[in-house]
């Protein structure tokens, strides 16, 4: 994850401006960790953080993980979400609230890719996995 000193100097570095709505988008998602741009949008508008228009929040997620700033996942209910880790990780989906926890188990990240590293398929070469356990919230409370 790049704090926003690093943020803004990886823009610099590929020649793009560090703009207030760039650095908000960017400020809400490590606020939030995993999020959609409705809920993005609606963070910053609360914190202030700048005037964006929900397709531009959209917009500028869009082109950061094509950049490799952020990753994407598709949630169970059709809603893109935004992930500020872009290292190997797991996630539980929380089905019934659609929200995305992680876990940090390197022992099973190491297990996968030493089973998947250097496997081909007809056509295709392993480059990585996305990895998330479907669970609902447990009865009990704790």
């Amino acid at each position: 994850m790049l704090d926003l000193i690093k943020f803004k100097a990886v823009l610099n570095d590929k020649g793009f401006k560090a703009t207030r709505q760039r650095v908000a988008v960017h400020q809400a998602i490590i606020e939030l960790g995993h999020a959609s741009a409705e809920q993005l949008c609606a963070h910053i508008r609360e914190r202030g953080l700048a005037a964006i228009s929900e397709a531009s929040v959209y917009n500028t997620l869009n082109w950061l993980s094509k950049m490799g700033i952020y990753s994407q996942r598709m949630s169970r209910n059709n809603k893109l979400y935004f992930d500020v880790n872009t290292r190997p990780h797991i996630h539980l989906y929380d089905r019934v609230n659609h929200n995305f926890l992680e876990i940090q188990d390197d022992n099973a990240i190491a297990l996968l890719e030493k089973y998947f590293r250097g496997r081909r398929w007809r056509g295709y070469r392993f480059e990585g996995f996305d990895i998330s356990l479907i669970c609902r919230p447990s009865s009990r409370k704790k």
